[in-house]
């Protein structure tokens, strides 16, 4: 089948805006992604970052979902295996039964008790149920165990006697993926001879059947027109942001998000970090509301909370409330490990894209994904509505099939076995990627700590990264195990625009606890050398980022 002509315009470089391009692509559709931020700037770099079935969705009935969630879990356990491991998650259980009636009422659709605790026989059987539906031989089945028992997380005995352990995953940096997805849109396009383009700092604004895309300034202000296109359609993935997309292209539609606000905290207490032994918990608050504390890195991630928010999605952040929530149930859960507010390196809130449900409480509103046409307009309009993390894949495939319809196209293939870059040649076992590790370390006369902070990443493309950098020297950026040669080439690869683009979403520095006044003026001058900083505005870059990192995320940067 011939490729298209008119490229598809997507509205929305984040995680559903990135799969559905590289879905596109595959079908040898002509694809140009606009977005008026940056990649993964909105929700996807604020959740909880697990890859899950959706274990409390059973609650709810909706067992469609919490199946088609763990097929793509582990499909994603397979392809990208640089950025999805498994994980193990425990979940304090005070009490033999309890949490019958209140979940059998929301199984049916009614209202319901959220705070009733959950006991032990209800939590068993919504794992077993778990356990059915994932037919995941990849991962183990679920067991409990006493409190105080060696396999469990040492959780308070005073009021947990049990911990009913299950498996999923963990995808720690969605940004990096975001980034790679869009990587594997533009080598198809580039092997099929089609159009991928992306415009980030931009936005697409609507003439009649054609869309002009002008570059956004730091204010909101748009400049002069970069492009006219005509395209074949046009599709808001903006995520929380749909209802403001519509508005801006002209379109009259009823309300579609009713975005939810979710708060995290992340901390390097020492105590916290041991106690968990590189397990999770999922617990479930006085309130009724689950809380997940999880291992990241060599810190300890704790959220999310769950409230009505209808703000400007970019401005959302924690407030003192909610991290105070969210401490005392860590300090409830673990008191040996007693948290304060000090202990909070840095927290981060986002906006969840979930469908506008009128007054329903945020817990009951379905994770289910669609894509809405608009019609009566001048061109083909379509909304995507929903999704989460882990089924950007299906998602795109979904969307991309009655898309391709509409069009009179059939999809020439789809990405369920297409493995994400970086997850080439993978290593099999753990074992063989420490080897894998420690040889590229000695290959590059590099620190094991460098190859390992490169392949969070990279993945398996660290070798071939770091062969091509290698004539510009191993020195390393101050205070990271980055070396230099590797964050200019991400700069020259990735599309990197400014120094918050490399610190929260390519070199993920953000979550780097000796982050140094040193280190970001060393990445503005790298962005100078690329010609994506006049030298003029380094000083004014780094003290814009640093502001930001204060103001946005509550993270002081090291002198």
């Amino acid at each position: 089948m011939d490729a298209m002509k008119q490229p598809v315009v997507i509205l929305g470089a984040g995680i559903n805006g990135a799969a559905l391009a590289r879905e596109l692509v595959l079908s040898r559709v002509p694809v140009v992604v606009v977005d008026t931020a940056d990649i993964a700037y909105g929700t996807t770099a604020y959740s909880s970052r697990l890859i899950h079935g959706g274990l409390r969705y059973l609650e709810y009935g909706d067992a469609g979902l919490v199946r088609e969630s763990l097929a793509e879990r582990r499909r994603l356990l397979n392809l990208a295996p640089q950025f999805v491991q498994p994980l193990e998650i425990q979940i304090p259980v005070s009490q033999r039964g309890g949490g019958w009636v209140s979940a059998v009422t929301r199984f049916v659709g009614m209202r319901s008790d959220a705070a009733a605790q959950r006991g032990l026989w209800l939590i068993r059987s919504g794992l077993c149920m778990y356990d059915l539906l994932a037919r995941d031989r990849q991962l183990p089945s679920h067991r409990v165990f006493p409190a105080g028992s060696p396999q469990a997380v040492p959780v308070d005995p005073a009021h947990y006697h049990w911990l009913a352990s299950y498996w999923d995953a963990q995808m720690a940096y969605p940004e990096r993926f975001v980034v790679a997805l869009l990587e594997d849109a533009q080598a198809v396009a580039n092997q099929e001879g089609i159009e991928f383009s992306l415009y980030t700092y931009h936005r697409a604004q609507r003439d009649d059947t054609r869309l002009i895309i002008r570059p956004v300034d730091s204010r909101g202000e748009t400049g002069e027109t970069v492009r006219t296109i005509e395209p074949a359609a046009v599709v808001n993935a903006t995520g929380a942001w749909v209802d403001h997309a519509l508005r801006h292209l002209d379109i009259t539609a009823p309300r579609k998000i009713g975005g939810t606000k979710g708060t995290h905290f992340l901390t390097y207490e020492p105590a916290l970090t041991e106690a968990l032994g590189g397990r999770g918990l999922y617990a479930q608050a006085s309130d009724g509301r689950p809380v997940f504390v999880l291992p990241l890195g060599a810190g300890v991630l704790v959220g999310t909370t769950d409230t009505a928010y209808d703000g400007d999605p970019g401005q959302a952040v924690a407030t003192e409330a909610e991290l105070e929530y969210l401490l005392d149930l860590v300090r409830q859960l673990l008191p040996q490990a007693p948290l304060s507010r000090g202990d909070i390196h840095l927290h981060y809130a986002g906006v969840r894209p979930l469908p506008y449900s009128g007054d329903k409480k945020p817990g009951a509103i379905s994770r289910r994904h669609w894509l809405e046409r608009h019609l009566g307009g001048s061109l083909p309009l379509y909304s995507i509505i929903g999704g989460k993390l882990t089924t950007c894949r299906s998602l795109a495939e979904d969307a991309a099939r009655q898309m391709l319809k509409d069009l009179g196209r059939q999809p020439l293939t789809d990405s369920r076995n297409r493995v994400v870059p970086g997850g080439e040649d993978y290593p099999a076992d753990r074992e063989a990627l420490d080897r894998q590790h420690q040889q590229l370390a000695d290959r590059y006369s590099l620190p094991l700590s460098s190859i390992t902070a490169v392949w969070s990443l990279l993945g398996s493309r660290t070798d071939s990264v770091l062969e091509a950098t290698a004539a510009r020297g191993g020195d390393l950026l101050p205070d990271t195990d980055l070396p230099r040669a590797v964050a200019s080439w991400i700069i020259d690869h990735q599309w990197v625009r400014r120094l918050d683009d490399l610190v929260e979403r390519r070199l993920m520095l953000l979550y780097e606890p000796r982050l140094s006044n040193t280190c970001l003026e060393h990445l503005a001058q790298l962005l100078a050398d690329a010609g994506k900083l006049p030298p003029s505005e380094i000083a004014g870059s780094v003290a814009a980022t640093t502001n930001r990192l204060k103001n946005h995320f509550g993270k002081r940067v090291q002198p």
